[in-house]
């Protein structure tokens, strides 16, 4: 099978639906989480890693970031759906009190309504996806392919065909799972088997894959050799140093000196109030570094459960964006 995917499946550019073009305005975007279940048991310390069999989220606060967003004058919304949804395809994933297809509908129609662009996230990223519950540990054989394309297929009809499709796919190496107690990693042929799987799932159901850049970090000649332009990057970075020598500062360059469309991550959610100026700084630098035309906008994250005992973090980040935003718009003046 390895060897009948990768030669049909991905053009090095794709024509847009009129109803998915790009307009001149950028992205400002946050990632929030529905489902927060991205690790297998994990044996460093840690509040946030772990599975847990019911959602973790606060309606109240994800419904004041929401509005924070609006308010800022962000634009899009990336939601992690991971198990967080009762999938009619497979309800057999889903975590206690996860929302209905119904619900999610709902909500998707309330965001829209705000002004925000709803993106779906499912992280097929070996090393994040206990959200598949016991699919996980089958990871690369039929009945995996069939359930991530159902769940892929099923997800792009919720969202009406979205802009982009979000699949992860970071950290899927032994040195970021060193902590848990089941490791999986794919490598050489066998990763590019199944990630140009997901695209040509996600490419079939209408939309634009969009992914984590971070595989660049450790195979860069495989990288670019391999990664179809058609498919959007978000290299992430959380640091406060912005030396081009840093590897994860230097792939932003990278992936402009190959022609990439860029978003490019920040992050915020350190309580002790580290990254402040990251997504402010990433975004000057990128604005200086990155061809307008290949730089689509901004994400903001911040990596812990839609929890209430995370609710200052949450909008402290959301903020933060809409800082870096007006500074975009500020020298960006005609």
């Amino acid at each position: 099978m390895l060897s009948t995917l990768p030669g049909i499946l991905l053009p090095q550019s794709r024509v847009l639906s009129p109803r998915q073009k790009r307009s001149d305005n950028k992205i400002w975007g946050c990632l929030l989480h529905l489902s927060y279940n991205f690790w297998v048991e994990y044996s460093s310390p840690s509040p946030f890693r772990g599975y847990r069999p019911y959602l973790q989220m606060s309606e109240s606060l994800w419904n004041d970031a929401t509005q924070k967003m609006a308010d800022e004058g962000l634009n899009l919304v990336i939601i992690d759906l991971g198990d967080g949804v009762r999938y009619e395809s497979h309800p057999e994933i889903a975590v206690n009190n996860a929302w209905t297809v119904t619900r999610l509908r709902k909500e998707l129609d309330r965001l829209r309504k705000m002004g925000l662009e709803p993106i779906p996230k499912l992280n097929f990223s070996a090393g994040h996806d206990i959200w598949l519950g016991k699919y996980s540990r089958m990871v690369s054989t039929d009945t995996y392919y069939e359930v991530c394309s159902d769940l892929i297929e099923e997800v792009a009809g919720l969202f009406e065909k979205p802009r982009f499709f979000h699949l992860g796919m970071d950290e899927e190496n032994a040195e970021d799972q060193k902590y848990l107690d089941y490791i999986v990693v794919r490598q050489h042929d066998l990763w590019w088997h199944d990630f140009y799987f997901f695209v040509q799932q996600v490419e079939k159901s209408g939309s634009r894959s969009w992914i984590w850049s971070d595989y660049m970090w450790h195979h860069p000649e495989d990288f670019f050799k391999k990664m179809p332009k058609s498919v959007l990057q978000s290299n992430w970075y959380y640091g406060e140093s912005f030396d081009d020598k840093l590897t994860p500062v230097k792939a932003y360059l990278d992936l402009e000196s190959y022609g990439y469309d860029q978003i490019p991550t920040g992050g915020f959610y350190k309580k002790n109030g580290e990254g402040e100026k990251n997504i402010l700084d990433t975004v000057k630098f990128c604005d200086s570094k990155i061809g307008q035309a290949r730089l689509l906008g901004f994400l903001q994250t911040f990596w812990a459960p839609t929890t209430e005992d995370n609710r200052a973090g949450i909008l402290k980040a959301i903020s933060l964006l809409g800082d870096a935003k007006k500074w975009y718009d500020t020298n960006h003046r005609k």
